[in-house]
């Protein structure tokens, strides 16, 4: 590897450690302030936390290497996550971030749902927590699989050293700084995602004569690859839109709406967001296209099309500025790890040890469960990553799906619906997920094949889950508490909304 590369990737890593240290003198008192950064957090870092947390190596791996493959067609699950995106801000952030502070404070995704139902038997926090942690223990392995196969495959750096690298750096920020560790890391991990997707496309562009010489390279390469609609059909479309549901039941990206410091803010980071969302979407996608015609017109064989950021940072840039590029890619990697494990393990302070193990345990101490459960996690996941081809880390593929069906339905009703009750949340949670585990698992077409060959799978969940909760809420009442606290917190957001 260069040097100038090396030197950088260094600098980006004493950076996060850092922000870590930083964090970790500001916000870690008690446990609000460790889980959730004490409700402080300003619109600029809220929303490109979200965003960092939210896109993962997906966005400089995954969506280059479809679109480098499928051409436009590639776009529809794109724009389903925009959309996704955009309707979350609208619909649950300030519902969310007015409910769970009139909650008693509700720190966790389980412990609002306990809360904003009057869960006595706490089935919902229980099941709630299980959910989180062992679908993002998985999430986190896979994580950081990429981390280490981004280390084998750019840097030459042997994969379980790649590992350990990636989870090292991650853990020790998020083990001290907690909450506000992650956010302020997120936000320069989205600063640094957004200029390189769009330094990358416009370097790559500019190489292949602009939009004229780009359309007329991968025109004589297949004219298919310029269609909307090639090699796709409704179902196809419908499954890729649909991607934009799961955004409503993600715990990692949910959670900063309850961490921003007033619902006043929220249509400021709305923006901010969307912007930053928009561009670097738009940059992926332009890197994979531009990325196919430079490679066609170079003659550079590519095994692997979702290295193509990872070429074009390597050919076309000084390696310097090749390792600030790498970086991105880390980022991309490092901010959702980050926030995965911090929701686990505040399922795991929260939701299980403050539960059912020390009900009087002080703040101190389940900052410090906090930070043990941290590297528990961390040491799990990196166990499950160590084999890169393990079996399990096909589940993670799903787990977006067994979010957004699972928890997606019951957080916008239990947000915009008074009559909903403690059995049609508990019904619709465990409907959404076993619908999807079927979906993806149930070998009932012929072959052997599953229904997720058919229809992504979260569109059946999220729909089945809906109609659970709303048929078993209405076989019911919820007790006029439940109901006099929603109107008080549709109360106070009308307020906050007339005040802005």
């Amino acid at each position: 590897m260069e040097t100038g590369t090396l030197i950088t990737l260094a600098l980006y890593f004493v950076l996060m450690l850092g922000i870590g240290l930083y964090a970790f003198k500001r916000s870690t008192s008690d446990v609000s302030g460790y889980m959730l950064g004490g409700r402080q957090m300003g619109p600029a870092v809220t929303s490109l936390s979200a965003g960092a947390s939210d896109m993962s190596g997906w966005m400089l791996l995954g969506l280059p290497g479809a679109m480098f493959v499928s051409g436009l067609s590639a776009s529809w699950i794109a724009l389903g996550l925009f959309i996704g995106a955009f309707a979350n801000y609208l619909l649950v952030a300030p519902r969310l971030r007015v409910y769970t502070e009139l909650a008693n404070d509700a720190i966790t995704i389980p412990d609002y749902f306990e809360k904003r139902f009057e869960d006595r038997s706490r089935l919902l926090r229980v099941i709630s927590s299980l959910v989180i942690v062992i679908f993002f223990t998985l999430y986190t392995s896979s994580g950081l699989v990429a981390g280490g196969k981004l280390f084998d495959s750019a840097f030459g750096v042997d994969y379980a050293w790649g590992l350990w690298v990636t989870a090292g750096v991650v853990v020790a920020y998020t083990l001290f700084g907690g909450f506000m560790a992650v956010s302020m890391t997120d936000f320069v991990q989205g600063c640094i995602m957004f200029v390189a997707l769009v330094v990358v496309p416009v370097v790559a562009l500019t190489d292949v004569g602009g939009v004229d010489g780009l359309t007329e390279t991968v025109r004589g390469i297949d004219p298919a690859l310029l269609g909307l609609l090639t090699g796709t059909s409704l179902v196809g479309i419908i499954s890729a839109l649909s991607w934009g549901l799961g955004y409503f039941g993600q715990p990692h990206i949910i959670v900063r709406f309850m961490a921003i410091r007033s619902v006043k803010d929220i249509p400021t980071a709305r923006n901010i967001g969307m912007t930053w969302m928009a561009v670097t979407i738009v940059g992926a996608l332009a890197t994979g296209l531009t990325g196919l015609a430079y490679a066609t017109n170079n003659g550079i064989a590519i095994s692997d099309p979702e290295t193509i950021f990872i070429v074009l940072s390597d050919v076309l840039f000084h390696p310097l500025v090749t390792g600030f590029l790498l970086a991105a890619i880390l980022a991309a990697i490092m901010s959702t790890i980050s926030s995965q494990l911090l929701v686990s393990s505040s399922s795991l302070t929260e939701d299980f040890y403050g539960v059912f193990f020390r009900r009087d345990a002080s703040q101190r101490e389940l900052v410090t469960v906090g930070r043990l459960a941290v590297v528990l996690v961390s040491l799990v996941a990196i166990w499950l990553a160590y084999d890169p081809t393990s079996n399990v880390l096909t589940l993670v593929s799903n787990a977006w799906a067994g979010f957004g069906a699972a928890f997606g339905p019951l957080v916008i009703l239990s947000l915009m619906w008074r009559r909903i009750t403690r059995n049609g949340a508990l019904a619709g949670m465990i409907v959404g997920a076993a619908t999807v585990l079927f979906w993806v698992f149930a070998p009932v077409l012929p072959g052997g094949e599953a229904l997720t060959t058919v229809i992504y799978e979260i569109v059946p969940g999220f729909i089945l889950a809906t109609l659970a909760t709303v048929v078993v809420s209405l076989m019911g009442r919820p007790p006029e508490s439940v109901v006099a606290t929603f109107d008080q917190a549709a109360a106070e957001l009308r307020a906050a909304r007339t005040s802005g």
